[in-house]
This record gives structure tokens, C-alpha cells and sequence, in this order.
């Protein structure tokens, strides 16, 4: 798998994609038909409520499933049909995960939870240069547990960024924060686009983060029932919920 390919067309395209799991007897479908190119160095906001089918797109679109109809294609790569270990450098190569709880190892510090992921990256970012764009320089030496919500959040996004991948998966990155804090998660995300190119994708079930994204995709029972545009993105800082 050749994930260094031109930069021509979208960075990410699913078409026709569905999501049915077997419960038994029963077949359950959670995503139908969804099309949709995501495009290098955009912020696409996803949201919709419980149940829309957001997280199953966030676990085929990072290679952690695999769809039961359709296509997903990262640049010109054929993921739908690619083998365990190609999915596996996909991961690995291409994807920077963000969870709402972290997901830091406690044992670990800061600078020891970003140097995990360095370890499996093939062109990985400077540790300590990393952590201090998500201004952390100072905290780099603390564990999770001595950190704030925000902190170790930061420290999340930063365990991602230091793989230097191109897309960004955000999983409800301001679900554990509060107003404040979350602002300045979503400023971090931001600046990480204007700054270093990074493609964002945010997955929420709050509506009020929509404006900030360059695209917004509403979904709902599974489908996708409109992508907004947004022609004057706001800043985080205006951002209220």
C-alpha cells in the first residue's frame, strides 16, 4: 500500500458506504449510502445525535472497520479491500486519533505518552517541539493524573500530531471539558490547520462547535440529510454552548 501518492483529489472519499451488523437473527443497518469527500486542509464537522451513525463512520473512516457496501479510498488506496497489516499502517501512517477521555496511559508522563506514538510513525514530529505547540513545555514531565482535563486533552491531540499524520479524527474532542477549556481544545485544532496544514475532522453531538467547521454533515438514523457550507468559518473564541 502506497500511502505517499499526488495530491489531486480528495484526501478521503467514501461512496455508497452502508454499516450492517448481525445481532443474531437480526440485522441492524446504522449507515446507509453515505457519500462524502473529505478535502486536504479542511475543518468537516460531523454531528448529529445519539445513534446517527457518527461513531461507525469514525471507525471505518480510521481503518478500525470495515464498511458492508460501498467504498472508502484514502487519496487513491482502495481501503475496503485492503488486508489487516495495510489497514494497520493506515492507522499507524495516516490517521491521528483524539478521544473525549484521552485514552493516556496514567503510568506513563506527558512526554512519555506522545514518544509512544512516535515509536510506530514512519516520519514522526519532535517530541518536545510538539508539545510545546500545544503549550505544554512546562507540564511535559507530569503524569496524567497531575494534569487538568484540558491538559491532558492537549497532551491527547499532541500524542496524535507527533505521528505527523494527515487527517485528524476527532471523537467529541470537547465532550469532558468544560466551556472554557473546550474553546481552547478547538482553538488548539484550528491553529493546528492554519499552521501546519492538518485536515480536522470533528465528530460531535454538539451543534453549536458547527460554525467553526469550513463543512458541516448533518447526519441522522444512519444517512446524511445535508452538508452546509460554512463561507465565514468563526473563531472558537465566538463559539457558545
Amino acid at each position: 500500500m502506497n500511502l505517499q501518492v499526488q495530491h489531486d483529489s480528495p484526501l478521503l472519499s467514501l461512496s455508497g458506504v452502508g454499516r450492517t451488523y448481525a445481532m443474531g437473527e437480526l440485522r441492524v443497518e446504522v449507515l446507509k449510502n453515505i457519500s462524502l469527500d473529505v478535502q486536504q486542509g479542511e475543518i468537516l464537522v460531523m454531528v448529529g445525535p445519539s445513534g446517527s451513525g457518527k461513531s461507525t463512520i469514525l471507525n471505518l473512516i480510521g481503518g478500525m472497520d470495515r464498511p458492508s457496501t460501498g467504498s472508502i479510498r484514502y487519496r487513491r488506496t482502495e481501503l475496503t479491500t485492503a488486508s489487516d497489516a495495510e489497514l494497520t499502517r493506515y492507522r499507524r501512517e495516516a490517521i491521528g486519533f483524539v478521544f473525549q477521555f484521552y485514552n493516556l496511559v496514567p503510568t506513563l508522563t506527558a512526554r512519555e505518552n506522545v514518544m509512544a506514538s512516535t515509536e510506530i510513525a514512519r516520519q514522526p514530529l519532535d517530541v518536545d517541539e510538539t508539545l510545546g505547540r500545544v503549550g505544554l513545555t512546562e507540564r511535559a514531565d507530569h503524569f496524567p493524573a497531575q494534569l487538568s482535563g484540558g491538559e491532558q486533552q492537549r497532551v491527547s491531540i499532541a500524542r496524535a500530531l507527533a505521528k505527523n499524520p494527515e487527517l485528524l479524527l476527532c471523537d467529541e474532542p470537547t465532550g469532558a471539558l468544560d466551556f472554557e477549556t473546550g474553546k481552547q481544545v478547538l482553538r488548539l485544532l484550528v491553529d493546528l490547520r492554519e499552521q501546519i496544514g492538518k485536515t480536522i475532522l470533528i465528530i460531535t453531538h454538539n451543534t453549536a462547535i458547527a460554525p467553526l467547521a469550513d463543512r458541516v454533515v448533518h447526519l441522522r438514523s444512519g444517512e446524511i440529510t445535508e452538508i452546509v457550507a460554512n463561507k465565514s468559518p468563526l473563531p472558537p473564541e465566538e463559539i457558545v454552548w
